[in-house]
């Protein structure tokens, strides 16, 4: 399987608001076609690329394919921005600390 660039899966429009549709509930991916002005295979090749992201698990429950969100995509994510919200946060208090030497001389 080829591997996928996190920023790649989410930079789609439509696989964002696969995810935000998600985050409510799980929905099967013909419930989820009916949210978007596409053919229902435009609908699952967006599911698959969220599913091998590992953005979504899939699960068969009788005839029907439940999406549910799944944390192991969002890792990346989260590690991207906790090194800029640690990068930020030691440019602020360096900052500080600088203001507060120059306004105690």
């Amino acid at each position: 399987m080829q591997p996928f660039d996190t920023f790649q899966v989410i930079a789609d429009p439509s696989r964002r608001q696969i995810l935000y549709l998600l985050s409510k509930d799980s929905m099967t991916i013909n419930s989820l076609a009916e949210n978007f002005d596409m053919s229902r295979p435009a609908v699952s090749k967006h599911i698959k690329i969220l599913h091998n992201a590992g953005f979504i698990s899939i699960e068969d429950i009788g005839r029907e394919r439940y999406c549910s969100l799944k944390q192991d995509g969002f890792d990346e994510l989260r590690e991207w921005i906790n090194y800029f919200d640690n990068f930020w946060d030691l440019k602020l208090h360096k900052l500080e600390a600088l203001l507060n030497n120059t306004t105690m001389k």
